[in-house]
């Protein structure tokens, strides 16, 4: 009896796959499954020619990411770490959404989790990129700033100065400054509704305004490239 040939895996273009989501995220496009990629939530195939290529895994991992986006307001640090995680699906998620607590540090915790000393992490306070919460001896460190502590010290490794990170705070500054005027008055009123809403909207301007932000630095860097 002849040996059955495997079944070939059906593999997905981009275009596909935004269709098939659609009517679950009316707000999924081309360019937004390019800038989860960009982040590294997403690795799909690629053929010779360079196209995109999704398998129904790819998708799945598109699927869970969007809905923790949705639904539970979770930014892409939080979410790129829970897929990392083992066994993320079946515990309780540590989750720093937009509307949860973070854990609290001191200055010795941050300096030993980001891999920097406390010189480089006051140097970094000075030029606004840490935010410590308190004064003095009091200090604490969110532990979202954990992470822009070890980004930076990479970033200071290429010969980029701590005072020219300055740019990078300037520019997501005033980008949270125009959101926050499109949804400060719901989003601090008595309305639970309204509220709701609201910080569904703010999740989905951030999404937009961080992929905008990708793409337009993308071009840059191309045209420079070229």
């Amino acid at each position: 009896m002849a040996a059955t040939a495997p079944v070939r895996e059906r593999l997905l273009t981009i275009g596909t796959v935004c269709r098939r989501l659609t009517p679950e995220f009316p707000d999924i496009s081309i360019s937004k499954i390019r800038y989860l990629e960009d982040q590294g939530l997403l690795t799909p195939k690629r053929t010779q020619g360079g196209y995109r290529m999704f398998d129904e895994g790819d998708v799945d991992r598109l699927e869970t990411i969007l809905r923790l986006q949705r639904d539970e307001f979770l930014p892409l640090r939080v979410i790129r770490q829970e897929l990392a995680s083992s066994g993320a699906r079946d515990r309780k998620r540590r989750r720093t959404g937009l509307t949860e607590q973070e854990h609290e540090l001191e200055l010795d915790e941050l300096c030993e989790r980001a891999g920097i000393d406390s010189g480089l992490a006051r140097e970094l306070e000075d030029f606004g990129l840490l935010a410590p919460q308190g004064s003095a001896r009091q200090k604490r460190y969110l532990e979202s700033d954990i992470d822009v502590a070890a980004t930076c010290a990479q970033l200071m490794r290429y010969g980029v100065d701590p005072r020219n990170l300055r740019t990078f705070r300037t520019a997501t500054g005033r980008q949270a400054a125009l959101i926050e005027q499109l949804v400060a008055a719901p989003l601090r009123g008595r309305n639970a509704e309204r509220r709701q809403t609201a910080l569904r909207d703010l999740q989905q301007l951030a999404e937009l305004a961080g992929e905008l932000s990708s793409l337009l630095f993308w071009r840059d860097l191309r045209d420079f490239a070229q």
